[in-house]
């Protein structure tokens, strides 16, 4: 049986289609033994997060356990908001997470339904292995962000890189990397 991997793309106008890039970088990399799911977000120029979870809800649902969720800019926080809100019948076996951005941290990064809790490492202590990367030259979000992510989960695996940008050239080798380590 085929690894399940579910990935959940960033937000707004084309996002889909330019993280496609990122799906196909990531499934190419991991082989036949993996299959990534890359659903659609419903309204994803313009979705809230109710939107988000309702679609997270319900790719969940349809796999197995020891699933591995990936997340890419806007995705990835909102699978961290959800992760420690919701309770998930489901095993994790891992979290990665790629150029996330961290709500709250100023008046432009300001998204108070994506806020996350104070006790975080506390909501996220079933999922053993979590991973972030985030490149130094994201245009989109900024590096510094990464910080915060590592601050408030001290546990996590930490990957900063050069010259990716927040589309990480489209190329996923390293993630693909820990995810096959897992």
């Amino acid at each position: 049986m085929k690894k399940q991997v579910l990935f959940f793309q960033g937000a707004g106008e084309g996002a889909y289609e330019e993280d496609g890039l990122l799906v196909a970088s990531l499934q190419n990399a991991l082989g036949a033994a993996y299959a990534v799911h890359y659903p659609k977000i419903h309204n994803d120029g313009d979705a809230e997060y109710a939107d988000w979870k309702a679609q997270i809800d319900t790719e969940l649902a349809a796999l197995d356990d020891k699933v591995i969720l990936v997340g890419h800019s806007v995705g990835a926080s909102v699978l961290l908001k959800y992760l420690s809100e919701e309770r998930v019948r489901k095993s994790i076996a891992g979290l990665f997470l790629i150029a996330a951005p961290y709500w709250g941290v100023d008046e432009f990064w300001k998204w108070d339904e994506g806020q996350l809790p104070q006790n975080l490492a506390g909501k996220l202590a079933s999922i053993s292995r979590i991973f972030f990367y985030h490149s130094r030259d994201d245009e989109i979000v900024p590096f510094a962000h990464l910080a915060l992510y590592a601050e408030k989960l001290p546990g996590a695996t930490i990957r900063k890189f050069n010259g990716r940008g927040h589309q990480f050239n489209n190329d996923l080798s390293e993630v693909a990397a820990d995810i096959a380590g897992l």
